[in-house]
């Protein structure tokens, strides 16, 4: 192969770029580029990650906690028993189980034996306007303690760690939250989770506060319904789950909602006491993580048309724009503009990249050999960003093994 004339065909003259063409990118990238970086200063102030902390003697059977399943039996098991290590602030644990068809309940009815906080419940049949997690979780949260201050919804992929639930209301109440959502550490396996899924999670990082910080307007807000808690009393103001009863992102319909009404809605680091395996593979990723990224059941279109356009200057047009400014760099004569191009978006992509050590502690990337891939997602980011404008075009029709 003639590696020049390979060169040479994906080489072109600036001139021939055209300068209304980079004049078009620069008017769209430079705004964007401000937005995002005024919300990463933020983060200099946003607050430290949870450490795991002992129960005090007020805290004692304030919690109920619930957990939504669905054929959950080949992942349950680390949940089961991370919550069975909580503390005396748990006065109960209450798993609501669609009917599943694969023995969840059974691993459920084995921790009761040793754990007699864990209540098995079945949901009534879904409502065709429901999701089948919200309804899980509003069943869940009617037949609750009502000597319990706070309600704590847990799924069932994630391994919760000593002193998660008493981390998490010890810091919602000395913050003053009535909501607070928890960001996990993720364990993953896979080469191909390791390139595309911190690339997938670096869309809500370009489009959102990261965690720790609050942001101002409520459509801003960020919610995780891996481990969500919330006050008894404003969730039974709100309605139970109901006002996001449809949605898919049912976890940031709710807060963003509640956030309208005046509540306080936090948002924090968890990842040092909850940790998660979401899915099996790449193939699972970019298939169930990527179809609900997009969150357009808890924004409006014209929210949603900003974010994409955030996510395609800042985060899919730096690479392939600094391939093609190197490789056209010394060929003929440069503008200036097409240096200002190539030198922003070399700085995007260098900040892209030192966007890796924030995210780091994110995941767990211990004892495992594909983990140096975590570096390399950068590549990915073009397939992640076309992975979230599939996801806005259209409403899942499946969830979970569910048809909607």
């Amino acid at each position: 192969m003639n590696w020049g004339l390979l060169v040479d065909s994906l080489t072109v003259n600036p001139s021939m770029i055209g300068s209304a063409t980079i004049l078009v990118l620069l008017l769209l990238q430079i705004p964007a580029t401000l937005i995002v970086l005024s919300r990463f200063l933020k983060g200099a102030k946003r607050y430290p990650p949870l450490q795991p902390t002992a129960t005090t003697p007020e805290q004692l059977g304030t919690v109920s906690i619930i957990v939504p399943t669905l054929n959950e039996a080949n992942r349950i098991t680390p949940c089961l028993k991370g919550l069975t290590r909580q503390g005396h602030e748990v006065r109960e644990i209450l798993v609501v189980d669609s009917r599943s068809s694969d023995g969840t309940a059974e691993f459920v009815k084995q921790a009761q034996q040793s754990d007699p906080r864990f209540r098995l419940l079945e949901d009534d049949p879904l409502p065709p306007t429901w999701v089948g997690r919200p309804w899980a979780l509003h069943h869940g949260f009617f037949a609750s303690s009502p000597h319990s201050e706070w309600i704590l919804g847990i799924d069932a992929d994630t391994q919760p760690q000593p002193g998660l639930v008493a981390a998490i209301i010890s810091t919602a109440e000395s913050q003053g939250y009535d909501l607070l959502s928890l960001s996990p550490q993720f364990n993953l396996k896979s080469l191909g989770e390791w390139l595309l899924q911190p690339a997938l999670l670096m869309t809500l990082l370009y489009r959102f506060d990261v965690a720790g910080v609050n942001p101002d307007p409520p459509d801003r807000v960020m919610a995780n319904g891996q481990c969500f808690l919330i006050r008894r009393d404003v969730l039974s103001a709100l309605g139970g789950y109901r006002v996001a009863k449809d949605s898919f992102c049912d976890d940031v319909t709710l807060a963003r909602y509640a956030a309208r009404q005046g509540y306080q809605v936090g948002f924090l680091d968890g990842a040092k006491v909850i940790q998660v395996r979401m899915y099996e593979g790449m193939k699972e990723t970019w298939q169930q993580w990527g179809r609900s990224l997009d969150l357009k059941d808890a924004a409006t279109p014209s929210l949603l048309f900003l974010e994409l356009w955030l996510l395609v200057c800042l985060q899919a047009l730096p690479l392939p724009l600094v391939i093609l400014f190197l490789l056209n760099i010394g060929k003929g004569e440069t503008t200036l503009m097409f240096l200002l191009l190539g030198g922003l978006n070399s700085g995007l992509l260098l900040m892209r990249w030192g966007l890796l050590f924030a995210i780091a502690g994110s995941y767990n990337r211990a004892q495992q050999w594909s983990a140096w891939l975590f570096w390399l997602s950068p590549l990915a980011d073009g397939a992640a960003v076309f992975r979230i404008f599939l996801s806005a075009s259209k409403r899942p029709k499946q969830w979970r093994g569910r048809v909607y």
